[in-house]
């Protein structure tokens, strides 16, 4: 009985290497990071409930201020002349971002830990998981006062293990025309039917 079921599904197995759902989710992240036009630091964030994404952002300046003309420095003299007054974090774009009700019990997958204004909104969000990758800013201020909040608030903090160090999107590789991707038929039909019902199954397996 297995071998008979083995010949109707065929020879061909599933890929091996696709992405598992948290490596796909800090990857959302990582590809919303792209967006942003900060020079020095680009983060993304993912919330996601029960493996599907309610909410995407980046670090990007608020709805209606010119980029243009607010600063993006991290020094300066005056503190009104670097970004951070008026930066909005990429933890804040996604819950603002949400296409659900709410986030709440949702995890949030996020490039950097996050400080402790972002901490302050996953909480009051109800957000109830954040998985980082980076915790390099672990001594600062902001940092330790999140953790704290974080922790008094029972959300639970995870820093992410990549099984991978980079993952690459080709646009090309959608017109791979590799042959072995091609379907290959073999019937004991004869003559013309055999050959029509070749090309239609071969035609039909180019289009996907």
């Amino acid at each position: 009985m297995d071998e008979v079921k083995q010949q109707k599904r065929g020879t061909t197995k599933k890929r091996d290497d696709y992405l598992e759902g948290p490596e796909y989710f800090m990857a959302v992240a990582f590809l919303s990071a792209q967006r942003s036009k900060d020079p020095s630091s680009q983060v993304g964030a993912c919330i996601v409930k029960e493996n599907k994404i309610v909410g995407i952002g980046y670090n990007r300046m608020p709805n209606g201020c010119d980029d243009d003309l607010l600063p993006w420095s991290r020094c300066a003299e005056d503190r009104l002349d670097t970004k951070y007054p008026y930066v909005c974090h990429a933890e804040l774009n996604a819950i603002m971002n949400k296409n659900s009700a709410d986030v709440k019990d949702c995890t949030m997958y996020v490039a950097l830990f996050p400080c402790n204004e972002c901490a302050k909104l996953i909480i009051q969000a109800g957000i109830r998981e954040v998985i980082y990758l980076s915790d390099k800013y672990h001594d600062t201020l902001e940092v330790v006062a999140s953790r704290r909040l974080l922790d008094m608030a029972g959300v639970k903090c995870k820093q992410f293990e990549p099984k991978r160090t980079e993952i690459v999107i080709n646009f090309n590789s959608i017109n791979d025309n590799n042959p072995q991707k091609r379907c290959r038929t073999s019937s004991p039909v004869g003559g013309a039917a055999a050959a029509a019902a070749s090309a239609a199954q071969s035609d039909d397996c180019d289009r996907k």
